[in-house]
């Protein structure tokens, strides 16, 4: 049995890991710290959990503890992942991994030092149709790799204590929804990404509300990278599109296909669309990556380098776009 603590009574802790504790054999949260001892003790209530406590350090310090998840802002990502892990649990961490790519470097070295696995909270990576998209992709069924392009826009409101309108919390769109864009796009391509250029719009100095770059690889192909948490048509918009000499792969909803998604192949040799509406989410099939990573059967597909990489290319665009990465001195 996988035994698992939280840190912090996120919003997306419910759906992140909870839900999936539940329904999978082999993992159970048995923990939950927050800085509000109150908060805490309501979110195990209302979840079910055994034990609350006010303090994020007395939770990493228990020996009955396996598996830390954290969906902390990324500015906090740093010092409680590197805590975790040397108290030796594995750690799986919300995305975006870090506040930049020294931040992440650091903490693949913690993970490295301690032994222990640091993962990355990109769900999606592991729902089925993804590894069906990459495996078509893989196999040169629209031939070689000319273009990418990946979108993501969402409507985030700008509300008091709201981190993704918080610099020094690690916020912006580039931060909360690029950085699955960016994701998309090296795993796709298989290769690390040069910035050609980009820009941003901010409203407070330094936060990006939306903001486009243009990538390059060495390998040939080239990309676009789109996302917004303010569009200005107000349109929800998660797709990507990758264009092959010899057809074109189309992705509508790869964040979460189990809400309903759509995949389809144009080339010589026609895949028709695939729905996929309800089943098991994302967090359902990241967990259960998890829980074989922890027991050695598999490697993690995201994570380490892979990590560092995505942390990179992030930092590079904010460069190109005249913004500091997220953590930095300007």
């Amino acid at each position: 049995m996988i035994r698992i603590g939280i840190l912090g009574a996120a919003r997306i802790a419910p759906r992140g890991i909870v839900t999936p504790a539940n329904a999978l054999l082999g993992a159970e949260v048995v923990a939950i710290a927050s800085r509000d001892l109150e908060r805490a003790e309501d979110f195990a209530k209302q979840h079910s959990i055994p034990l609350a406590l006010g303090s994020y350090a007395e939770l990493i310090a228990r020996d009955d503890i396996d598996l830390v998840y954290i969906p902390l802002p990324p500015s906090a990502h740093l010092e409680w992942c590197t805590a975790a892990l040397a108290s030796g649990k594995h750690v799986l961490v919300e995305k975006p991994f870090a506040n930049n790519a020294q931040d992440a470097a650091q903490m693949v070295a913690a993970a490295r030092a301690a032994g222990r696995h640091l993962i990355e909270g990109f769900h999606y990576r592991y729902h089925p149709l993804f590894e069906r998209a990459l495996t078509a992709v893989r196999k040169g069924d629209i031939g070689r790799i000319r273009h990418i392009d990946a979108m993501f826009n969402a409507n985030l409101p700008d509300t008091p204590g709201e981190l993704r309108y918080i610099e020094a919390l690690g916020g912006g769109a580039l931060m909360d929804l690029g950085c699955y864009c960016m994701h998309w796009i090296r795993t796709i391509a298989g290769d690390e990404p040069t910035v050609v250029k980009a820009n941003a719009r901010c409203a407070t100095p330094g936060v990006d509300l939306d903001i486009e770059a243009e990538l390059a690889f060495t390998s040939g192909p080239t990309a676009t990278l789109k996302c917004s948490m303010q569009p200005d048509d107000g349109v929800l918009l998660r797709r990507l599109r990758v264009r092959g000499e010899s057809g074109v792969l189309e992705f509508d909803n790869p964040v979460s296909p189990h809400a309903g998604a759509t995949l389809s192949i144009e080339s010589a040799n026609p895949f028709m669309p695939q729905l996929v509406s309800g089943g098991d989410t994302t967090f359902h099939y990241q967990l259960k990556h998890v829980i074989e990573v922890i027991k050695g059967r598999v490697q993690p597909l995201t994570g380490g380098d892979d990590a560092i990489g995505n942390m990179r290319a992030l930092d590079a665009i904010y460069r190109a776009a005249g913004l500091k990465p997220r953590g930095l001195p300007g």
